[in-house]
């Protein structure tokens, strides 16, 4: 397993090393078939996905293939966002996340390589516990607890780049359209558009200007088209509008929310370690769910009282937001003395109930494959 980590490593070096010439054409390749790579990555995410624990002894190579995986399509996302940066449409409205992390990471280099460096400790984090497993149990919380660390200061460098506006999950802009449909692409595609429909109104130009009149949508797109153009108020918003600034309470809940996953890191390491009852010990889980429910009761009441409207003025990013979080928290379900005392039987016997029914059957194997990631690993559970 270490031969293989490292010549995962080495093969990383060598793609880093090719001549500039050949990563430009890389580039271009990946911006002209955009569509077709997003469909190799999903598939071969969802492979990983399948097959998390079936063969146990090589837990590792398969979660080689899965970090493999997403950092490369993290690299894709900064390739095709350069690409949409040099030909953009004023027809796209990308999201208020979009414009928020995209605006960041134009304005601040520091935001970018911060948020490039906590993406990639995220979709590798899982690797490096497994790796560190193999040396003791010591080596593998010590790990645990430097890689929480590291994200935290990562996250609060972030906080006061953005100057003290809550954090955005995840930091970068996601991928939301095709970037190879760029203006030629776009143009080329109407030409051919417009030559095969026969019964879609064709444009017009006028023979005075030469100026072409817009192509009206057909009769049975009238609504999403007169949608498509409408804008709302985050939509004029300028980008670091989209979030409030957080001050006192809200200052400490953010503070809480980043820190959460080092204080439970350092106290499950300990007590797991030490107490009689390992990791059945609910003083660690108690702790860190505290934190987590603690930081965001305290930061809606912050909005609730400094933000006009209180939670019915907040943006739609600063809902996406807390909605995202309050999700999160169903994942203390999966983590520590709950998982051990509580979760863990129920799941044996839903997945008792399903063997030896076909199809069922595959269900119930897929989930006993996650029971062995989060009996074993930390990382299998986190959300941050």
């Amino acid at each position: 397993m270490a031969s293989l980590y490292h010549q995962a490593t080495n093969t990383t070096s060598q793609l880093l090393s090719l001549p500039p010439k050949w990563l430009n054409g890389y580039g271009d390749f990946i911006t002209k078939n955009a569509s077709a790579v997003s469909q190799i990555e999903s598939a071969l995410r969802s492979l990983t996905y399948i097959i998390p624990g079936r063969f146990r002894d090589a837990e590792i190579a398969s979660e080689t293939v899965h970090s493999s995986v997403q950092l490369l399509s993290l690299y894709h996302d900064i390739l095709l966002s350069r690409a949409l940066a040099k030909h953009p449409n004023p027809q796209n409205h990308p999201s208020p996340h979009t414009r928020y992390t995209r605006f960041w990471s134009t304005k601040s280099p520091t935001y970018a390589r911060l948020a490039v460096i906590l993406q990639m400790l995220q979709h590798t984090q899982l690797l490096w516990e497994m790796v560190a497993k193999r040396r003791g149990e010591k080596v593998r919380w010590r790990v645990v607890v430097i890689l929480e660390a590291v994200k935290a200061l990562c996250r609060l460098i972030l906080l006061r780049i953005t100057n003290s506006r809550p954090l955005v999950s995840p930091p970068l802009p996601e991928r939301e359209i095709d970037p190879g449909m760029t203006e030629e692409s776009r143009s080329e595609e109407d030409e051919l558009l417009g030559a095969e429909s026969d019964d879609s109104s064709s444009s017009w130009t006028m023979p005075r200007t030469g100026l072409a009149m817009p192509t009206l949508p057909s009769s049975t797109d009238i609504s999403s088209y007169l949608l498509s153009k409408v804008l709302t108020a985050d939509d004029i918003k300028p980008p670091k509008a989209l979030l409030h600034r957080v001050s006192g309470k809200g200052s400490f809940a953010e503070y809480l929310y980043i820190l959460r996953p080092v204080v439970y890191a350092a106290a499950l390491a300990h007590w797991s370690q030490r107490s009689p009852q390992g990791r059945k010990d609910w003083r660690p889980w108690l702790l860190g769910v505290s934190l987590e429910y603690g930081a965001r009761q305290l930061a809606k009441r912050d909005f609730g009282e400094r933000v006009a409207g209180g939670l019915r003025g907040l943006t739609g990013l600063e809902k996406e937001e807390l909605r995202k979080r309050r999700w999160q928290l169903g994942w203390w379900a999966f983590r520590g003395a709950f998982w051990e005392n509580m979760t863990k039987s129920w799941v044996n016997r839903f997945t008792a109930k399903l063997k030896d029914k076909p199809l069922l059957d595959i269900v119930g194997g897929v989930i006993e494959d996650y029971e062995f990631l989060f009996e074993e690993y930390y990382f299998s559970s986190a959300t941050l």
